[in-house]
C-alpha cells in the first residue's frame, strides 16, 4: 500500500517536474526581451529540478543514491538563483539595460485649511503693497 503511494507521489513530481520544464522552455522561446526570457528559464530551471529530484529521492528510498539527490538539490537551491541574479546584474551593467521609465509628474499637493489661512494673511500685505506704488 505505501509502495503504490510512494510510485504514484514519485510519479506525480517526475510529471510536474517535466511540465514546468517543458513550459519554460516554451518561455525562453515565446517571450520578447531577454529578461522576460532569463525569468522563464531561472525560475523552471530551479522549480522544475526541485520537482524531478524529489520525485527521484522517493524512488531511490534510503540509500546513498538519497544522499546524493539532497546534495545535488541543495547545490541547486543556491546556485540557480545566484547565477540568474548574476546574469541580469550583468545584463544591466551592458548593453541590455532596462528602459527607463519617465517619472509621472508630481501631482498637486492639498493643503489644509490652516495652511490656506495662513497663505491668504500672506498674500494680503503683499496685495496691499502693491497697492502703494
Amino acid at each position: 500500500m505505501i509502495e503504490t503511494l510512494q510510485s504514484y507521489a514519485s510519479g506525480t513530481l517526475l510529471l510536474l517536474g517535466c511540465f514546468f520544464m517543458l513550459t519554460g522552455a516554451v518561455g525562453v522561446l515565446r517571450f520578447p526581451d531577454f529578461y522576460s526570457r532569463m525569468h522563464a528559464a531561472g525560475i523552471t530551471d530551479t522549480l522544475s529540478t526541485l520537482l524531478i529530484i524529489s520525485g527521484l529521492m522517493l524512488t531511490a528510498g534510503w540509500s546513498l543514491a538519497l544522499f546524493k539527490l539532497a546534495l545535488i538539490m541543495l547545490f541547486i537551491f543556491f546556485t540557480s538563483p545566484t547565477a540568474s541574479h548574476a546574469l541580469a546584474r550583468s545584463a544591466q551593467l551592458s548593453a541590455l539595460r532596462l528602459p527607463q521609465i519617465p517619472a509621472e509628474p508630481a501631482a498637486p499637493q492639498v493643503s489644509s485649511s490652516s495652511t490656506r489661512a495662513d497663505r491668504s494673511s500672506d498674500a494680503e500685505p503683499e496685495a496691499a503693497d502693491s497697492t502703494r506704488v
